[in-house]
């Protein structure tokens, strides 16, 4: 059974929408930054950015706590830096630095943090949902109230992994929330001439229910998220949670989306996340000066760690064996 959520949310309390409005703008600053890095190629290998859905990760991470686990997909900054990574160590690792979180190994489509419970962005579509889905029934099996989240795009519905993660799910009743954000792509072809069905009638399928939210407004998002979250904290089982959002950029930066209609190109204020968050929070009479720190602090902290991480050393090339290969005796 499909749940739609009104376009229309209530006003979260003011606090909570600036602390969400700042990771808003420093997933998107921070890939912006991105952007320049790698076309001064700065950045080994391809990017895939998340600006204009940013309101997906950020609002569904307002529900989770340190203890709860996230698998991510090669769209995955935001879902990081939302989930709590830290700004030098994430760019470290996207630069390839030593100091990177992963050592520079995984870069941006494998960056991954299990201190705070960032399981992995993935470079396979689909292929978090089965981490995702392990880490439930870890959190099953030894009694934690803890949940799984696995953040999936459209396309990976055509992917049969996703069939048997929802099939499984079920089945045991993990506490997994499965996250799709609806962006109407898959590389690059619209979701529509790829897969013959809707995500709603998949979840029917599988007798799990499904909820449809605007996913680029973050407080309808993090209402959403945190109900459906409750539940689950409380023995409910697996929930489906559709976001329809856009992607602004290319499939991967770089991509000159000859393919797109070019009137989908260009700012939309409509559907800006952060300029639905920027008009949600005048509601609460915080305005321009308020927002404008906002934007200055994040800019200033994300200089720093660009800074630190240009500076961190480089990986050296005996120690890329470690964890890879087992010393025979």
């Amino acid at each position: 059974m499909t749940a739609q959520r009104s376009n229309n949310p209530p006003q979260l309390p003011a606090g909570q929408l600036v602390a969400m409005f700042e990771k808003l703008q420093l997933i998107r600053q921070a890939e912006e930054y991105l952007i320049k890095l790698f076309a001064d190629g700065e950045v080994p290998g391809f990017i895939h950015l998340s600006i204009g859905q940013e309101a997906v990760s950020v609002g569904a991470m307002s529900a989770l706590r340190d203890d709860d686990t996230i698998a991510s997909t090669h769209r995955g900054h935001g879902h990081a830096l939302a989930k709590g990574m830290k700004l030098e160590g994430f760019f470290a690792e996207l630069l390839g630095k030593q100091s990177g979180l992963c050592k520079g190994r995984g870069g941006s489509m494998h960056v991954a943090d299990m201190s705070i419970g960032m399981l992995g962005a993935n470079g396979i579509v689909g292929a978090g949902l089965s981490i995702a889905l392990g880490s439930a029934l870890s959190h099953k099996t030894l009694g934690r109230d803890a949940i799984a989240a696995a953040f999936f795009g459209d396309a990976a519905t055509a992917e049969g992994l996703l069939h048997e993660c929802l099939n499984m799910a079920a089945l045991w009743q993990l506490p997994l929330l499965f996250v799709c954000e609806n962006n109407g792509w898959g590389e690059f072809l619209p979701t529509a001439k790829q897969v013959a069905f809707g995500l709603a009638a998949l979840a029917a399928a599988y007798k799990l229910p499904h909820v449809m939210v605007d996913g680029n407004d973050v407080t309808a998002v993090a209402l959403a998220a945190a109900e459906i979250v409750a539940g689950m904290r409380n023995g409910g089982g697996p929930v489906v949670l559709e976001c329809k959002t856009k992607r602004i950029r290319g499939h991967y930066e770089g991509d000159a989306q000859k393919y797109r209609n070019p009137e989908e190109f260009g700012y939309n204020a409509d559907s800006d996340p952060l300029a639905i968050a920027a008009r949600q929070l005048a509601a609460h009479d915080i305005g321009e000066p308020e927002i404008a720190a906002i934007v200055a602090k994040i800019k200033g902290e994300i200089e720093a760690a660009v800074q630190a991480a240009k500076a961190g050393a480089q990986p050296e090339f005996e120690a890329s064996r470690s964890g890879v290969y087992t010393e025979i005796a």
